[in-house]
This record gives C-alpha cells, sequence and structure tokens, in this order.
C-alpha cells in the first residue's frame, strides 16, 4: 500500500472517531450556509481536525475543503510539485442531520493535477472504500470490479437530478435516485451500472474518481472530458458509458427497452 493511501486511511480513522459520535446527537449543531446547503458542528470540527493532522504530518502539502476552503500551496512544494488533499468532511450532510446512515467522509489526494488515492468512509453503515493508482480499488478488503453489462437497456441506473432521471428511466432496465457518495461506490462495486450526479465541487467527486477508474469503471463530464468543479459528473462501467453521454445530451432519443424476451422481475 502507499504511503498516499496508508495516510488517507489514517485520516478517515480520525474523521470517524470524531463524526460517528456526533450523528444521531440530541445536541447536533446545524447551521444554513450562505449557498442555503445544511453545515452541522461534525463538518467542521471534522475538518478543522484533518487540516491540523495533515499540517502536522505533510507541512509542504496544501489542503482544499469544503468548510474552509482552499489552502494557498507552499512555496517549496509549489516549486517542485503539487500535492493537495481534497476534503469533504461529511457528504451527505441532509442525511446526516436528519439521522439517515447514507453519508460519508471523502478524502482524496491530488498529486500533480492526477486524483492518485481516494478513500471514502461510511462509519454508520460499517463500512469503507478506498483506492489508489494502480493498487486497485477496494471495499473493506474485498476488491472491487465494475459489472459487465454492456447495453444501457439493460443497465441499472441512478440520478441524482430528476431531470436526468425522467430522462435515462425510459431507456434503462431499472432507475432510481441514490445521490451523494452512494451511487458512486455503487458503480465500483458492480452494483449499479451508471451514476448521474447534478452539478458537484471538487470535493464532491475527487475521491470518487479513483474508485470509480481502479475498480475499471469511468467517470467523465458530460462532455466526455475529465471531471471538472460546477459541472455534472457521470459514473459508469466504461461499457455504457457512451450511450449515457448520448442520451443524456439529447443525440438520440429514449426509447423503451424490449423485454418481451426477457425474464425479468424488479425488486421492488
Amino acid at each position: 500500500m502507499s504511503p498516499d493511501l496508508e495516510f488517507a486511511l489514517a485520516l478517515a480513522d480520525l474523521a470517524d472517531s470524531l463524526s460517528l459520535p456526533r450523528f444521531g446527537a440530541e445536541d447536533l449543531h446545524v447551521e444554513t450556509k450562505p449557498d442555503l446547503t445544511p453545515v452541522t458542528d461534525a463538518d467542521r470540527t471534522v475538518e478543522r481536525a484533518l487540516r491540523e493532522r495533515i499540517a502536522a504530518e505533510r507541512p509542504a502539502d496544501a489542503v482544499v475543503g469544503e468548510e474552509e476552503g482552499a489552502d494557498e500551496v507552499p512555496r517549496a512544494a509549489a516549486a517542485s510539485s503539487r500535492v493537495c488533499w481534497v476534503l469533504d468532511p461529511i457528504d451527505g450532510t441532509r442525511n446526516f442531520a436528519r439521522g439517515m446512515p447514507v453519508w460519508a467522509t471523502l478524502i482524496a489526494l491530488d498529486r500533480n493535477g492526477e486524483l492518485a488515492c481516494g478513500v471514502a468512509s461510511a462509519p454508520a453503515l460499517g463500512k469503507r472504500w478506498w483506492a489508489a493508482r494502480g493498487e486497485g480499488a477496494w471495499r473493506d478488503g474485498h476488491r472491487l470490479r465494475v459489472s459487465g453489462v454492456a447495453k444501457l437497456a439493460d443497465a441499472s441506473v441512478s440520478c441524482s437530478h430528476g431531470g436526468d432521471l425522467a430522462r435515462l428511466e425510459p431507456a434503462v432496465w431499472h432507475a432510481r435516485g441514490f445521490g451523494e457518495f452512494w451511487q458512486s461506490v455503487l458503480v465500483a462495486e458492480g452494483s449499479l451500472d451508471v451514476a448521474v450526479d447534478a452539478r458537484l465541487a471538487l470535493w464532491d467527486y475527487a475521491a470518487l474518481v479513483p474508485l470509480v477508474e481502479e475498480a475499471g469503471g469511468r467517470v467523465t463530464a458530460l462532455d466526455g472530458g475529465p471531471p471538472r468543479p460546477h459541472e455534472q459528473v457521470v459514473s459508469s462501467n466504461g461499457l455504457v458509458h457512451e450511450e449515457t453521454l448520448a442520451l443524456l445530451d439529447g443525440t438520440r432519443p429514449a426509447s423503451l427497452p424490449d423485454y418481451s424476451s426477457t425474464d425479468r422481475t424488479e425488486a421492488s
């Protein structure tokens, strides 16, 4: 295991030790930020602790996080290489605040423009996902692989935006809206074939890119280029990626899949 990933996992341990005791706490403090999204005392506590740990053990590394923004890259680091940790202390704050267990701390490392490793730790679910370039993607010690579904008509998809869900649902086998980090790790696990996100900040997707890609999948913007902040992100098993992008941008019409010769039962 690379030193970067080892450190990222240690950061996740620290985050879990702080976030989980606040989950469901009667005195949890929730505020509304200027962008109208919620923030809890746990969000702020976790990010502050992770920044302090990084400053103590990796003082040349920069940090960008949801709650405190971006550090300036230290001059010594800028002269040689750019290394930046990307933190989302609690992805799924609304879930966290309402006592729903689907939330996670997301930790990624950008090394010279490449998202080198990523961790998604969901202690309320008792699960953790991690990946590093060339080392594969893992969940709790089990190696992950995306699905082998090769046609969008046979695919299970999730969309966090209702408009995308309405566009894709007539053309796929199964469509739901899981949202947050959850739908992307399900792609990495092979349980979903496609996940379409709404416009995301860097910290919302940075940790998930190496997870999906190291599991054999693909992550892009709607135009097929690399994911970019404040744009939509599409994650898939790779096999149905182009077909999904074409449907989302309207270059081919949605059509109902033909299941006349296939026995399929949808779980309710």
